[in-house]
């Protein structure tokens, strides 16, 4: 198969990119000379200070990017971020039209299964609403191909492994799968009515520097460290896949910036 890339020139906007993935695509595209823009709310699911000091290795002092609306830059002119709300129907399609971006990568949204118990409304407000924002603006600024962050929870119970893309999750667990199933059946809406490409990844577990400190392996960590009792979920009656964090980035980069397998409009991939 010939591998073709997508101009050095063009634009990529990446939603989330103060987030764990979000700051290590980011970061990965801006070292091979792509033009990046990042959008970012910071809410404090968890610890904002951890998301300041992601964009700062990304060349974005925290003074800028505490404020909403204010565009600030790397000394390199390479990334560019915006703090916004994903779900704001003025001003993302306002930055849609202002930056003319070629790629849209979405990895932005209310991350958490347990959290949805707790604040499900947070849930709709950026997995849904804030995925049906960036869904319009793709359909009407042109953007050719939207690759967006889907989750292995939508799998729920299933015992039928390995899970393959094809089969039913029609059954999820939590808010977060159902929102992420959700995205899943609106990007295969916005491709089949309006022709442009989304591809799906579905993610497991991601670890690895700069990760979430709400992961298993961040509390367990802490736990040793600080002489604690590890915390053991589900009285140890639980197994999960885990991906290391350049496997992940690596599997973003080749659905965002290469020829796919498939040329179909609506994609999904396990990763």
């Amino acid at each position: 198969m010939n591998i073709t890339r997508l101009e050095k020139s063009k634009r990529i906007l990446v939603t989330g990119a103060a987030g764990f993935i979000g700051f290590h695509l980011s970061k990965s595209l801006v070292e091979q000379g792509y033009e990046v823009v990042g959008i970012d709310n910071i809410n404090d699911y968890y610890d904002v200070t951890l998301k300041y000091a992601r964009l700062n290795q990304l060349g974005i002092h925290r003074k800028n990017a505490e404020q909403f609306l204010v565009s600030s830059s790397s000394s390199d002119g390479l990334f560019e971020f915006v703090r916004m709300n994903l779900e704001d129907t003025i001003e993302l399609p306002k930055l849609f039209q202002q930056k003319n971006f070629d790629l849209v990568c979405n990895l932005a949204a209310q991350a958490g299964v347990r959290y949805s118990l707790e604040n499900p409304q947070a849930y709709i407000d950026s997995n849904i609403q804030g995925f049906l924002n960036i869904l319009e603006c793709c359909r009407h600024y042109q953007i050719k191909r939207l690759v967006y962050a889907s989750s292995s929870s939508v799998y729920g119970n299933s015992d039928k492994v390995p899970f393959k893309e094809d089969q039913n999750v029609d059954h999820p667990i939590s808010l977060y799968a159902a929102t992420k199933k959700s995205n899943e059946l609106m990007a295969h809406t916005y491709s089949h009515l309006y022709g442009f490409q989304t591809i799906g990844l579905r993610f497991f577990t991601v670890y690895g520097p700069w990760g979430r400190p709400d992961m298993a392996m961040f509390l367990f960590t802490d736990a040793i460290l600080n002489d604690r009792p590890i915390e053991v979920f589900n009285q140890g009656n639980l197994s999960r896949d885990f991906t290391y964090i350049d496997d992940i980035t690596g599997g973003v980069l080749a659905t965002l910036l290469e020829d796919s397998i498939s040329n179909a409009n609506y994609q999904l991939y396990n990763i």
